[in-house]
């Protein structure tokens, strides 16, 4: 929507970026020309603010012409070395089709590797590309592998699905509110600024870090990393045993109580606060808190970053259904609210899986990317779209080596020059999301909006779905799924969304709530297991090789003289996305570790010091910062620094080994063990 006064021109739009919070926005003009991107204060979440890092990347870098990539260019010279030429896209989509084409020829489509994920989570720019690959057949690096597929997996198996959880909105109704793994600080600011302090309810924090969100909370528990299952049974047998159990909720919606029980005896109070470092007493008052409900769970991503990190999801999503506090106001679970079929969207048809080949596309974990890198067998090509795999992905340094092969043929699609574009053979500048229309399905709040353009894009940048539209051409596909313009995807969801809006009246509303009123989770009862029922005792996780029951287990504290490595979210990056930024850069400083003061004392180091921190997959110098925050056994360093701001060229991920967690092959980079000592 365009607003105009005496003095701008305003356009409604709306935040693309991986986070929570899905803010809207007013993009203010002065003939023509964009001179300000800020909150809007009609938007719920925004309120007229946008988050410092958003506010700070989109008022300077994102409209910075001289830092933006404005044409497509091909490597000259060695790899890495940084040195390219500009040319046309005619001659950048000739020549990568012909290479592609003899690549399939010789090898087949499958030593083709597509590597993407949530630089934007508009819908159009971040699955729309999906058709091309689907119709191309290449490997998927599986995107939800380096984030979040273990709780994915966990959750299915649960309550037969991961991606719908509670309506925000309900938390009127919420007398607890439990934030498990999750820091809305960093990840959901507007959720920590308001969202959690306007709730009734009390606020239970379960975060081995005190961020501050968990200072907030009325209450916060800090267990050791890799404990958690044992803390949610440790729960269980307090709710047990205060006869907190919803019997009834149970004989009609739950299979494998019974079944579970026994687990519980041994996991008394005093035993919970042995492994997990809980004290009794406050184990006792949440469980009689959250039971007694009505109680939200928000089970975070970083939850389940762990060696045993589906377990831990089952274990912690025990909690509403042996309370009873699903299916009704104020009660529920959420992981993430990523179904697109919530928001009436068709993402089928949006992505146009029937292009995909019989038996669907073949995959690799994140993993396994650099061994697959590594192969000539198994990759003779690399796309890279909406991500920065070099700073993101574990075992950096291999990755690094793997991307340097010269006859590895690597395309990568961005707004800016970055650690990964740097090793490719072709960079394909990408369109900013203040350059074209699209559509965005927030992950939190049910709600639907519109991501209106305010500028054309920055010199010869297009959106990824016209990149690859063109790519399609270019490779001589007749498919009319590969020829569908942005305008006509837009008109069909929003046709066959049944909401009786066009993309145009949507844009006017900036975001609509869908259902426009709350909603309850799960209110039917009906869960989309093979039972219908929720499967504590699941047959499905017992043939895929894991326990039929979740389990009381906790990780064994660190070996002798290691400390358990926590890389979350910073509150000024997010991800890698706004590592380039100069005024963040500056606000942030040095790489930084914090350790609790006793582990600081055992390796004489002080404040400010510079620390060694090393594992068998590398090494990397960081400041010491002392902090009681930090539980000792713990040190802290967040992820999203690009490589350059270090002058060894290398982040945190250098420390990730690439260890798989218990299931969907995903991340344990929470499980990660280091030594720090003195440089």
């Amino acid at each position: 929507m365009r607003v105009a006064d005496s003095h701008d021109d305003v356009v409604l739009t709306t935040c693309p970026r991986d986070c929570y919070d899905t803010c809207g926005m007013l993009v203010h003009r002065r003939q023509g020309v964009v001179t300000a991107v800020r909150g809007n204060p009609a938007h719920a979440v925004s309120r007229g603010t946008l988050c410092g890092k958003c506010s700070t990347g989109y008022n300077r870098e994102w409209r910075d012409p001289a830092l933006r990539l404005s044409q497509p260019l091909r490597r000259v010279g060695d790899k890495g070395a940084g040195r390219f030429e500009p040319i046309t896209w005619d001659t950048a989509f000739a020549e990568i089709a012909g290479r592609l084409q003899q690549i399939i020829a010789a090898r087949g489509a499958h030593a083709i590797l597509n590597a993407h994920y949530t630089g934007t989570i508009s819908l159009l720019a971040g699955i729309a590309p999906m058709r091309f690959f689907h119709r191309l057949g290449a490997t998927e690096v599986t995107p939800d592998t380096i984030c979040n597929m273990a709780g994915h997996v966990a959750l299915r198996y649960l309550y037969g699905s991961s991606v719908d959880g509670f309506d925000p909105r309900t938390a009127e109704a919420a007398a607890c509110i439990m934030v498990w793994g999750a820091n809305p600080h960093a990840s959901a600011p507007h959720a920590h600024e308001h969202w959690l302090p306007e709730a009734r309810g009390k606020i239970v924090v379960v975060d081995p870090i005190r961020t501050p969100t968990a200072a907030q909370a009325d209450i916060h528990l800090q267990p050791f990393p890799g404990s958690d299952a044992a803390l949610a049974f440790t729960l269980l047998h307090v709710i047990r045993r205060e006869g907190l159990v919803d019997a009834a909720f149970i004989a009609a919606h739950v299979q494998g109580w019974d079944e579970l029980q026994p687990s519980l005896d041994a996991c008394d109070p005093a035993w919970g606060a042995a492994v997990t470092g809980v004290p009794a007493a406050l184990i006792e008052e949440v469980a009689v808190l959250y039971a007694r409900g009505p109680s939200l769970l928000w089970l975070g991503q970083g939850l389940q970053r762990q060696a045993t990190g589906g377990n831990v999801m089952r274990a912690c999503g025990l909690l509403p259904a042996v309370t009873g506090n699903l299916c009704k106001p104020g009660a529920g679970f959420l992981y993430l609210n990523a179904s697109l079929k919530q928001r009436c969207m068709d993402e089928e048809y949006l992505a146009a899986t029937h292009l995909a080949p019989r038996g669907g596309l073949p995959s690799v974990s994140h993993m396994d990317f650099a061994a697959a890198l590594e192969d000539p067998a198994r990759s003779q090509a690399l796309f890279v779209w909406n991500m920065n795999p070099l700073a993101s992905c574990p075992q950096q340094a291999r990755l690094r080596r793997a991307l340097q092969r010269e006859d590895l043929l690597t395309i990568a699609l961005d707004l800016f020059a970055t650690d990964t574009t740097a090793l490719a053979d072709y960079v394909l500048p990408a369109a900013s999301f203040l350059e074209f229309d699209d559509l965005i399905a927030s992950y939190f709040q049910l709600t639907l909006s519109a991501q209106v353009k305010a500028m054309e894009p920055m010199g010869n940048a297009l959106p990824n779905q016209e990149i690859f539209r063109r790519l399609g051409q270019a490779m001589k596909y007749s498919e009319p799924e590969l020829q569908e313009s942005d305008a006509s995807i837009l008109a069909t969801l929003m046709e066959r969304s049944g909401l009786g809006l066009s993309f145009a009246s949507l844009a006017r509303r900036g975001s609509i709530w869908v259902p426009e009123r709350p909603a309850v989770q799960f209110a039917d009862g009906v869960f989309a297991t093979p039972s219908g029922r929720i499967e504590i005792a699941c047959a499905r996780a017992a043939e895929d090789g894991h326990p039929r029951l979740p389990q009381p287990w906790s990780d064994p504290r660190p070996a002798a003289g290691h400390l358990r490595l926590l890389s979350p979210a910073h509150a000024w990056l997010m991800n890698t996305s706004f590592g380039n930024v100069e005024k963040i850069e500056k606000r942030i400083g040095e790489a930084t570790i914090a350790l609790h003061p006793a582990d600081a004392a055992a390796r004489q180091l002080a404040a400010g010091d510079s620390a060694l921190v090393h594992n068998d997959s590398g090494r990397l110098g960081l400041k010491v910062v002392i902090s009681d925050k930090v539980p000792r056994g713990v040190a802290l360093a967040h992820k999203g620094r690009w490589l350059g701001t270090d002058a060894a060229g290398a982040n945190v991920n250098v420390l990730n080994p690439g260890e798989k967690s218990d299931m969907g092959e995903s991340t344990a980079v929470h499980s990660v063990e280091v030594l720090v000592s003195a440089r």
